[in-house]
């Protein structure tokens, strides 16, 4: 998550969207925001008492939690998005970021598919860097009472173009986008990861997402 005062803008960081590409962009801006080195100070003494004194927003907090935290005429000024990504995308990318970063979270499955279903499976223990990759994303842009509250939801499938819009919505202007953390280990085409089994998979998991954001499998032409 990414607060700046002086823009007046609220980024929610949902993980294999394209978000560190965002806050790199973005965070070249706050430098110039007043507020930024306070802001700094306070994520240092925050880290130092092991975020006990919650002055910090982890990285990829929900938008409720700034919603509960801020007050509320200050929250309703703030120019509020986030990116979104097809699911069964996003679930290829975290299997390869898993693989390549930290292999020691894959639970000795090592092929896709196996994966997936031990990812899937209710009855496993919770991992941190697992378990973020399978929370619904509608559940990051939603309050308490299920209503969406950002404003702008971009999709990672045009990153470009979508960030170029919010940037217009906050009012800067020549803002490049830098390419970041792209994956040079797996296919073009997430759907060739997939059998009928594992699609449904997702399609049962991410149901709520699927319906709220529009997306699809898209099989491939026969």
């Amino acid at each position: 998550m990414l607060l700046s005062p002086k823009h007046r803008f609220l980024f929610v960081h949902i993980a294999k969207t394209g978000g560190t590409s965002v806050r790199a962009a973005l965070q070249r801006r706050r430098w110039a925001d007043p507020w930024y080195w306070p802001m700094f100070l306070c994520s240092r003494f925050s880290h130092l008492s092991g975020h006990r004194i919650a002055t910090k927003l982890p990285r990829h907090a929900k938008v409720v939690a700034a919603k509960e935290l801020l007050p509320k005429e200050w929250f309703d000024t703030l120019f509020k998005f986030a990116f979104v990504r097809n699911p069964w995308d996003l679930q290829v990318s975290s299997f390869h970021h898993i693989r390549r970063e930290r292999p020691q979270f894959l639970g000795g499955h090592d092929d896709f598919a196996g994966f997936l279903r031990w990812k899937l499976d209710p009855g496993r223990r919770y991992q941190f860097h697992v378990d973020t990759s399978i929370e619904l994303q509608t559940d990051y842009l939603m309050d308490l009472h299920g209503n969406i509250v950002v404003d702008f939801i971009g999709r990672y499938e045009r990153l470009e173009a979508d960030f170029d819009e919010a940037c217009r919505r906050i009012g800067l202007t020549q803002v490049q986008l830098p390419h970041r953390r792209q994956a040079k280990d797996r296919a073009h085409d997430y759907r060739s990861y997939y059998d009928a089994d594992t699609a449904e998979l997702v399609a049962s998991h991410f149901a709520r997402d699927i319906a709220l954001l529009g997306y699809a499998f898209d099989p491939a032409d026969d």
